[in-house]
């Protein structure tokens, strides 16, 4: 754990380097304002300052968690606090919930300061923040009535399936998961999101207009198309989509409609998100995940009666939650590698998305579109290309409009 933090510091620390050159890229210049560039400079170099206090700290109580036997000491508590409410002690289920309550509380006690100062130091002086601080803890609250609510079902749900789940104990742990994101999928824009957010469809007119027969010539099957309320909260922008099978939706941040006067240049946002759908890349992502999650599971059920792996950390019996914190920290190098190779695909998705834009007739609007993206977000314009190649699920402005140029020259 330690050694990936100093991995992903050198990087932090090239792309600090990288941040500070006081000149566009090449690629860019003539196409991003001075004005816009010094703005985007000062903001990325305060996140990345900001990025390094927060990563020291959370090392260091990490590391001090393990090192002093925290988790162990904290389960042995979370125990004895059950009989003092008239719960217990023996059930494994309330035991656990009881746990992650604490494990909870203790998590927004030490997180707090710094959502506080990201939110209304950082994201103010540059002029993003939108919410008040009574808006930021409703959402907090909100957020812990959901975890209070959907947590306990399916955490008990997952102990009794390894408790009675026997040889095929990864098989079951992983149908359930999978048909748990299939509910989530269909839960989540009716229940979920309204919680948090306003949605309202896009009024008639152009760009309404022009949206619908995009996606009617793509045959995507478009049965919403709303507005979000992002201003609220932020005046960053983007645009998504998502949806289950046949019910696919489509969402414009309000701050995109306000920022993009030119509504060609939504469309071409647009399309570059149906061209995911065209080139089925969200099914390929979402395959990629479930063969991820069952082989997580795998790996769990081959540790999961090691006795001595338990004992290593402090545990002198072998709680299930326990057993899946133990197996997280125990393949943290994996997931990174992992991680690193999804986001080679996913670089490759939004190059081909680009592509299959422009094929449609929008290369032009694309590149005004995400230019201006790029400039009302104040993303950095500066990266480094080892940090861009680990962290980056998305490629840099710099080469998405390399790539589309290189286009332009093989069509000509």
């Amino acid at each position: 754990m330690i050694l990936m933090y100093f991995f992903e510091t050198y990087l932090d620390l090239r792309q600090h380097a990288a941040l500070k050159l006081p000149t566009l890229p090449k690629t860019l210049e003539g196409v991003i304002s001075q004005e816009n560039f010094e703005k985007s400079r000062a903001y990325s170099l305060d996140k990345s300052h900001f990025h390094f206090v927060h990563e020291f700290v959370t090392i260091l109580m990490d590391s001090a968690i393990l090192f002093f036997g925290i988790l162990p000491w904290f389960w042995k508590k979370s125990g004895n606090f059950l009989p003092l409410v008239g719960l217990n002690a023996d059930n494994e289920i309330l035991h656990t919930l009881a746990f992650l309550a604490g494990v909870m509380i203790w998590s927004q006690i030490t997180d707090l300061p710094f959502s506080l100062y990201s939110t209304f130091v950082i994201e103010a002086r540059h002029g993003f923040n939108k919410q008040t601080i009574w808006l930021f803890f409703r959402d907090l609250i909100k957020g812990m009535c959901l975890a209070i609510v959907l947590g306990p079902p399916i955490i008990s749900a997952i102990i009794v399936m390894v408790q009675k789940g026997g040889p095929y104990l990864a098989i079951y742990l992983w149908a359930f998961m999978f048909v748990l994101s299939l509910v989530m999928m269909t839960l989540y824009p009716v229940l979920i999101a309204p919680l948090f957010n306003k949605f309202t469809p896009l009024p008639e007119g152009e760009l309404r207009l022009k949206i619908e027969k995009l996606a009617s010539s793509l045959n995507f099957p478009l049965k919403k198309l709303f507005v979000v309320d992002g201003s609220t909260r932020s005046s960053h922008s983007n645009a998504y989509m998502y949806g289950f099978y046949k019910n696919k939706r489509i969402v414009l941040y309000d701050t995109l409609i306000q920022q993009c006067k030119n509504n060609e240049e939504i469309v071409a946002v647009i399309a570059h998100e149906l061209g995911h759908w065209k080139l089925n890349h969200t099914m390929y992502s979402f395959i990629a995940v479930q063969i991820l999650t069952f082989l997580q599971f795998g790996g769990y059920t081959l540790i999961r009666n090691s006795t001595d792996l338990f004992r290593s950390f402090g545990f002198d019996t072998q709680p299930v939650l326990i057993g899946l914190i133990i197996f997280q920290h125990t393949v943290t190098p994996i997931q990174h590698l992992v991680s690193f190779g999804l986001n080679l695909v996913s670089r490759s998705f939004e190059f081909q998305a680009d592509a299959f834009a422009k094929k449609l007739g929008y290369g032009s609007a694309l590149r005004a579109g995400l230019v201006k993206l790029q400039e009302e977000n104040l993303s950095a314009m500066n990266t480094d290309p080892w940090y861009s190649a680990y962290h980056y699920s998305h490629p840099p402005l710099v080469e998405r409009l390399a790539a589309i140029d290189e286009h332009d020259k093989k069509e000509d």
